[in-house]
Parts: structure tokens; sequence; C-alpha cells
């Protein structure tokens, strides 16, 4: 799928308008007179409203600037394959191979097919698995920008192509910051709307505190996140993409490489190995 200039701005606004929709906690400064008089910050509702529309638009945009009919049945094949995989991990902390996957299609399809891949095999799963909410448009926008971050990852090294074992590391380096990534930004997306959080071994609340100073917040929410996933569900999400990766992973980059040969489908401009 070719990334046109109209098709990068509009993707460049659309991630701009979901990462003030998971920052907005820190950003946010009320009128201390109103906290003063116990009165409560209400969240800003319309960008949580707005956010599956931007999805969606950006998805349309996409879709309707670059993608053949090839693109869309290759967009489709592996949506479904990617759906199917989430639920293999049983329910285990970490156990999601959705992301393997979505790393692999972006690295060869290039970062805008990977950018709409994230949508869709999230918007899958989530049918297939009863996991339709409010959390579903975060986790729709996060993983697209992993599929996007996969395309953009460099081919090259000092003049040097990245193959074989060199590729596979650079591969397994980035699933590992997903991993770790994703988890942190799904904390930050609910983070603001748990109240009284208090985990043993730390005392004090962790809870975010609206209007308090930055410095602040950000401390009691990078706790509050090692404490509760780091070292649970996104180490957990981190050795799995690991393992798949390296097990996987090349033979997988080798199906997909051939399959975007033959349906005469690499993006303009890029010659893989």
């Amino acid at each position: 799928m070719r990334l046109g200039p109209r098709s990068a701005l509009v993707l460049g606004l659309a991630s701009l308008t979901g990462l003030l929709m998971f920052v907005w906690p820190l950003l946010l400064r009320p009128d201390p007179a109103v906290l003063a008089a116990g009165g409560q910050v209400a969240p800003p509702f319309v960008f949580l409203l707005l956010l599956p529309v931007v999805v969606l638009v950006v998805v349309a945009e996409l879709t309707e600037s670059g993608m053949d009919s090839k693109a869309l049945a290759m967009l489709g094949v592996l949506t479904a394959v990617n759906a199917a995989l989430r639920p293999l991990g049983g329910g285990l902390a970490g156990v999601e191979l959705v992301f393997f996957l979505l790393v692999l299609a972006g690295r060869v399809f290039g970062p805008a097919f990977g950018f709409v891949l994230g949508c869709t095999s999230l918007f899958a799963s989530a049918l297939l698995t009863s996991g339709v909410g409010p959390w579903l448009p975060y986790q729709m926008l996060v993983s697209a920008w992993i599929g996007l971050g996969a395309g953009l990852l460099p081919r090259a090294w000092r003049g040097r192509a990245l193959t074989g074992r060199a590729e596979t590391a650079l591969l397994v380096a980035y699933g590992i910051v997903c991993a770790y990534g994703f988890g942190l930004l799904m904390n930050l997306s609910s983070w603001p709307y748990s109240l009284g959080i208090a985990v043993p071994g730390h005392e004090g609340s962790l809870a975010y505190v609206a209007g308090g100073p930055l410095m602040e917040n950000v401390h009691r929410f990078l706790v509050y996140t090692a404490l509760t996933s780091t070292g649970g569900w996104d180490t957990g999400r981190a050795i799995t993409n690991t393992l798949a990766l390296v097990v996987l992973g090349p033979a997988v980059l080798a199906t997909l490489r051939r399959a975007a040969r033959r349906a005469a489908y690499v993006p303009a401009g890029r010659s893989d190995p």
C-alpha cells in the first residue's frame, strides 16, 4: 500500500489526536478554585467519542488511496489469521500472538498496510473473543502504531542490507519495545479512572491526582505500571514476541515476501531481500 502525502497527513493528525487522548491526564490543569471547593474534573469524553471515528477515517483514507484488490485480499487473510491467533493464549498473562504477525506484516508490506492491519486485527479479534468495550479504540490505535513502526524500521545499516539474523535481531528488539509500550499506553488509558489505588509493598495511593504536579503524576503512574503489569503481562508479552519472532519469524517473513512478489505487491520505491 502506497502512503501518499494526503494519507501521511491524515495519519499524522490521527496519531497526534490519539496521543493526546492517552496523555491528557498529564496535561490537564483544572481551575484551583474548583478543586478547592471539592468539585470534580470531568475527563474530556469528547476525545473518547472522537477516537474511534478518527481511527475509522484513517483506515478509510488509507484503503481508498492506496489499496488495490490484491492488497485488500491480503489484508483480509492476515486479519483473519491474527484474529484467530489471539485466543490461543488461553487467558495466560501476556501470552499474545497477535503482535508478532503484525510486526512481520508491517515489515514486509509497509507502514500504511501495518497501520490498517493493526486496526482491523484488533477489531476482528475483539468481535471473536467478546472483547468489545471502551478500551477497544485504544487497543486498535496502539496496535496500528506497532504495525506502522514495523514498516518504518531501517532496511539497511551502514550501507549493508539487514537480512537473516541481523533482521531477526532488529525485529526481536522492536517486538520487546512494543510489548512494554503497549502495556504502558493501555495502562495510561485506564489509570485516570481508577480511584484509591493501593498496591501491596507501596505506601500511599497511586491514583491520578487531577491538577497535581506533572512529575508527581508521572511518578505515580510509572510506579503503578511497574507494580501491576511490567513484571507480569508486559514481560510475558515480550517473551512471547521474542520466541515467536525467533522461531517462526524467518519462515513467516519468507512466506509473506513470496506472497508479495507473486501479487506484485511491494510498496513503490522499495525492494525486499
